[in-house]
C-alpha cells in the first residue's frame, strides 16, 4: 500500500474512486475463498513421513502455499521458499502428495467468513464471477465442488489450464476475453503476490484480503487498490458497470 492508503471502517483503500464499476469479477481460491491450510499441510507431512523425513509445522506450510502443489513440495522438502530438492527425491514425492492430498482434500477445509453472503450478493448484483487459482484442476474442481461453491462460476481455470499461471496476466486476460470485457472492467480479489502481480500485469483492479497465505508476508505490502477484510466486504467498494 502507499502513502494515500485510507480507510474506509476496517477496509483500507488507495485512492478515492469508490465505489469502482466493474463488469465482472475474478477470484482467488485457496486463501480468499477457502482455508485449505490445513488439509494441504495434512497431506505434506503425511508424504514427508512416507519419506523418512520429520513433519513440519502447521504455520511453517501455511507459508509454503501460493505457487502450486509443486512448490509446496520443492518448499516443504527443502525448508526454503527458493532452494530446489534432489530431483530423484522430487520425482518421488510428488506422486505421493498427489496421493495423499486426494484423501485430505476437503478434511477441514471450509469457506472463509463473509465467502458465501459476498458470493451471493455478488450474483443478485448481476456480476459475472470467475475463480482463477493456480491449483490444478484435478484438486480445484472436485474443492469447489465439496464446499458447494462451483456452481457460482461462470468460468473456473486452473493452474494448469492454460500455458502460464499466476503471477503471470495470461489466466486473468484469458477470463475478461471469456467476459467480453476490457481489463479495467475486471477486479480480481486474492490474497497474495501472484495476486497482485497478476492483476497489475493485466491491467485489472485488484482488492486483497488479509486472513490468507502470502508466504506470511503482511498484506499491506502489496501494491493493490484495497485490503478488505472478507469477500462480503469488498462487494461494498464497487458497482456494476452498465
Amino acid at each position: 500500500m502507499n502513502k494515500s492508503a485510507s480507510r474506509l471502517g476496517d477496509t483500507v483503500v488507495v485512492g478515492s474512486e469508490y465505489p469502482l464499476s466493474v463488469k465482472a469479477v475474478m477470484i482467488d481460491l485457496d486463501g480468499t475463498l477457502l482455508d485449505t491450510a490445513g488439509d494441504l499441510a495434512a497431506a505434506a507431512n503425511m508424504m514427508l513421513r512416507e519419506l523418512g523425513r520429520a513433519e513440519l509445522p502447521l504455520e511453517t506450510i501455511q507459508s509454503y502455499i501460493g505457487k502450486g502443489i509443486q512448490k509446496l513440495v520443492k518448499r516443504s522438502l527443502t525448508g526454503s521458499l527458493d532452494d530446489e530438492p534432489d530431483v530423484e527425491l522430487f520425482d518421488k514425492a510428488m506422486p505421493l502428495y498427489e496421493r495423499d492430498y486426494a484423501k485430505t482434500l476437503c478434511v477441514s477445509t471450509r469457506p472463509y467468513p463473509g465467502v458465501i453472503e459476498g458470493l451471493n450478493a455478488l450474483l443478485e448484483a448481476d456480476f459475472r464471477l470467475a475463480c482463477i487459482t493456480n491449483k490444478a484442476e484435478a484438486f480445484t474442481l472436485p474443492l469447489l465442488r465439496a464446499t458447494g461453491l462451483l456452481d457460482y462460476f461462470d468460468i473456473v481455470l486452473s493452474g494448469d489450464s492454460l500455458p502460464k499461471k499466476k503471477p503471470d496476466p495470461m489466466p486473468l486476460l484469458h477470463a475478461c476475453k471469456h467476459f467480453g470485457i476490457l481489463p479495467r472492467e475486471m477486479l480480481l480479489i486474492g490474497d497474495s503476490l501472484n495476486d497482485a502481480e497478476a492483476a497489475r500485469a493485466a491491467g485489472c483492479h485488484v482488492f486483497c484480503v488479509p486472513y490468507g497465505y502470502n508466504e506470511g508476508r503482511d498484506v499491506r505490502e502489496l501494491n493493490c487498490d484495497a485490503i478488505v477484510t472478507s469477500v462480503y466486504d469488498a462487494t461494498k467498494l464497487i458497482q456494476k458497470l452498465s
